[in-house]
């Protein structure tokens, strides 16, 4: 069973892994997209709020998800491990530096009034930072307002507790009430990147709900079947807000 400590991080291939899931957008991603944003604009009763700090947790080579919060928070933190996805979102996280490829993914979420009076380039350069973290050293010592967590604790180990774990790591950077998105590649048996072999644990509705129930309300899953590469079976979506119930590491 190879673990997260096993998975060659150090060789991850951020320019690789765009090209294949976002240099065209994927119709699924459009789809997780649309109900994220919607979901945050009716978690803040679609006025912005004040000082909300927003957290991107593993966010790997992925800028959608900061780009969904924008609207909502005076700060952002993308926590990520691999030393090249860190390089890559400190490029695109400059003055300057977000990529245009991200522009289709802001004409989706711009469909909704809030996004309308956000400049996403300068916003990013503005308000994003980037931390070099892992996962599990996530401690709820530092706690956000607004989360979200993209194929992350899914996709780093095939050890069941490795991914209860991560889901709970998450849930810990969270303050009660806080709207929160991830996502979860279902039934994934691992993922190539480049010529690199990442593991995944097969997880699926259930397995998803168990780990969030207990820490979550207004919990919804939504299962999406659009399988967009060999290895898995489809897409779980995961909209909420975190309750009080203290998650232990």
């Amino acid at each position: 069973m190879d673990r997260n400590a096993d998975a060659p991080w150090s060789k991850f291939d951020p320019e690789a892994y765009v090209d294949v899931n976002y240099r065209t957008p994927l119709d699924v991603d459009l789809l997780i997209l649309r109900a994220m944003r919607d979901h945050f604009s009716r978690c803040f009763g679609g006025t912005v709020p004040q000082s909300v700090q927003g957290v991107d947790v593993g966010a790997g080579a992925n800028m959608y998800p900061a780009l969904a919060m924008l609207p909502w928070c005076e700060k952002i933190v993308l926590l990520e491990y691999a030393q090249p996805n860190v390089e890559y979102l400190e490029r695109q996280t400059a003055e300057g530096g977000l990529d245009s490829i991200w522009d289709a993914f802001w004409k989706v979420l711009r469909e909704n009034p809030a996004y309308h009076d956000v400049d996403p380039a300068a916003r990013v350069a503005d308000i994003v930072r980037v931390e070099r973290r892992n996962l599990f050293d996530l401690d709820g010592q530092q706690r956000y307002d607004l989360g979200t967590m993209f194929f992350v604790a899914d996709s780093m180990s095939e050890c069941p507790e490795e991914f209860r774990r991560g889901v709970r790591c998450f849930l810990n950077t969270l303050s009660p009430g806080a709207p929160f998105a991830a996502a979860f590649m279902k039934e994934s048996v691992g993922y190539q990147v480049g010529d690199q072999h990442f593991p995944a644990y097969r997880v699926n509705e259930e397995r998803a709900r168990d780990s969030l129930a207990e820490f979550t309300e207004e919990l919804e899953i939504h299962d999406l079947h659009q399988v967009v590469r060999k290895g898995h079976e489809g897409m779980l979506l995961v909209l909420g807000r975190r309750n009080s119930v203290v998650a232990v590491p």
